[in-house]
């Protein structure tokens, strides 16, 4: 079997899709590997999970630093220090600047059909605008909120008796398990990118 691709997962709170990644890695044909786990802040049970599996973990405040460009050329390097093929934001809430961007390709999840209702509400929007069916998108994160290329899509349908917990929850659900399976498939088979198209399955993992 081939090396196992690298991840390094960024975290800011619970960690459940930190946690679905560690169970799947902990399958060897899974073919990946979490090296570390970074996070924006301390005593988070992101962190927590990691240390539990035995994860390496550092964290990067941006309090400690004097600029928003000096957090993000310090983060970029920490995450370089793990050699990673694949950065995964599972739940990190800042967003990360060009030097991660540039050096690395990020993986993000957004809890809706983009391009339709980007940025932190997601779940709310979708819901106002009285949508029938929303979902989740695992997209490579650019410099844009959830503008990147596209991975993978999955529709979660919207009952009439849902509120936007109920469905987020439900959305995170089917989110956790389109995750694990575009990253295990990304280190797998790789991929390539033209223009906004990303295709699975090119034979080498690749930006």
């Amino acid at each position: 079997m081939s090396q196992a691709g690298r991840l390094v997962v960024l975290v800011s709170g619970s960690g459940t899709n930190l946690q679905a990644l560690l169970d799947a890695v902990a399958d060897a044909s899974y073919g990946a590997a979490i090296v570390a786990v970074g996070a924006d802040r301390d005593g988070i049970e992101g962190l927590a999970r990691a240390e539990r599996a035995g994860v390496p973990t550092f964290v990067e405040k941006l309090s400690s630093y004097g600029s928003r460009a000096d957090w993000d050329t310090a983060l970029a390097a920490r995450i370089a220090a793990y050699k990673p093929d694949l950065v995964v934001a599972a739940g990190f809430m800042k967003i990360l600047g060009a030097p991660t961007l540039e050096s690395f390709p990020v993986l993000n999840t957004h809890p809706a059909l983009l391009p339709s209702f980007p940025g932190a509400h997601g779940v709310r929007d979708a819901m106002a605008h009285g949508v029938k069916v929303t979902g989740c998108t695992v997209m490579l994160a650019d410099a844009g909120v959830d503008t990147g290329p596209i991975v993978a899509q999955e529709a979660v349908r919207v009952f009439d008796g849902d509120d936007e917990h109920l469905l987020h929850e439900r959305i995170k659900t089917v989110e956790r398990g389109l995750l694990v399976d575009t990253v295990g498939r990304m280190v797998r088979e790789g991929w390539t990118v033209t223009g906004r198209t990303v295709r699975l399955g090119s034979g080498g993992m690749k930006k």
